[in-house]
């Protein structure tokens, strides 16, 4: 026994148990650690890198599907008011077919009267006025008269 208790009194047995301890410390906390990390697998991460790889194969077809859909709806619109736009011109052709409107609009738009009627043109004084300037254009030289009809049309456009 007395070489037991001189073992374990000994600096080497001493040293040998410090090591014993410090490996198990170490040990456990490399297992801690381990047990940390072992939230994040090989297979989590390559599920993670899958649907990130599919979120982004998607993106571009669901743009286009988007972009699509918003140009059909736009040409479903057009569609729509060119078939308004036919429809108001067969309407303007049926009446031009009546001889009672063709005659209306030919007495309204060229000022024809019927024979024995008696026709009667109202002046504005706004154009009376626009015809004593074109009195005062006879007295210039011609292309000048030109450069202001073109002038009056291009304002009559605006």
């Amino acid at each position: 026994m007395a070489a037991r208790d001189r073992d374990r009194f000994s600096t080497a047995t001493r040293l040998r148990l410090l090591g014993e301890q410090t490996a198990a410390r170490v040990y456990r906390s490399q297992t801690k650690r381990q047990a940390r990390r072992s939230r994040l697998t090989g297979r989590a991460a390559l599920l993670a890198l899958v649907l990130c790889s599919m979120i982004v194969a998607l993106a571009y077809p669901m743009r286009q599907y988007v972009s699509q859909r918003a140009e059909i709806s736009d040409l479903q619109r057009q569609q729509e008011q060119a078939r308004q736009r036919v429809e108001q011109l067969r309407d303007l052709k049926a009446r031009w077919q009546d001889d009672a409107y063709a005659e209306q609009q030919i007495r309204r738009r060229l000022h024809y009267v019927m024979p024995g009627e008696t026709g009667y043109v109202v002046v504005d004084p706004g154009a009376a006025r626009q015809s004593r300037a074109d009195l005062r254009a006879a007295h210039r030289p011609w292309y000048t008269n030109v450069w202001d009809g073109v002038d009056k049309s291009d304002a009559s456009d605006q």
